[in-house]
């Protein structure tokens, strides 16, 4: 048999999969924003961090099934990351901040209206409610009605307490 028959097949395979892996992650992200109660914007976004990272993958395989020469792709998707690479070094603490909220999304325990206190420091702690984890920041409102927008990754690498 003709192997040019099989490559629409493997593609719709491709695709199909892509369609199935989605749907499945989507009713994950789904899950834990309604048992972790979490703001329905950080669970968009999560999604469509997730759908442009199937997006590359699923194209890839497309490339590699069609014949594209796979060292050649592997030097176009390698010289893509390093453009991205460069293109963000200066705003590595964007791409740890982002990192960081999918990391706040999936495996930490505060939700938002809990008080909590963040020790920054020996002397220093910050207190507050917390209003809106997004997948940048975190906004705070102390009791005295200030306003206070904390970077996740910063969040991330402090000692919080939960206040009662």
């Amino acid at each position: 048999m003709d192997p040019m028959l099989f490559k629409p097949i493997e593609t719709a395979v491709i695709v199909a999969a892509y369609f199935l892996v989605r749907m499945i992650l989507f009713k994950v992200i789904n899950r834990t924003l309604k048992t972790k109660e979490i703001n329905d914007n950080r669970g968009r976004m999560i999604k469509k961090i997730i759908n442009v990272l199937l997006i590359v993958i699923c194209f890839s395989l497309i490339f590699l099934i069609w014949g594209v020469d796979q060292q050649k792709l592997g030097v176009f998707i390698t010289s893509l990351f390093t453009i991205i690479g460069v293109a963000f070094f200066a705003q590595w603490s964007l791409l740890s901040n982002i990192t960081s909220g999918v990391i706040l999304f999936f495996n930490h325990n505060v939700r938002l209206n809990d008080k909590i206190a963040i020790m920054e420091g020996h002397d220093y702690l910050i207190e507050g409610t917390i209003k809106d984890i997004g997948v940048i920041f975190i906004l705070l409102e102390t009791d005295m009605g200030e306003e206070i927008t904390l970077p996740n990754n910063i969040y991330i690498q402090k000692t919080i307490k939960k206040v009662s």
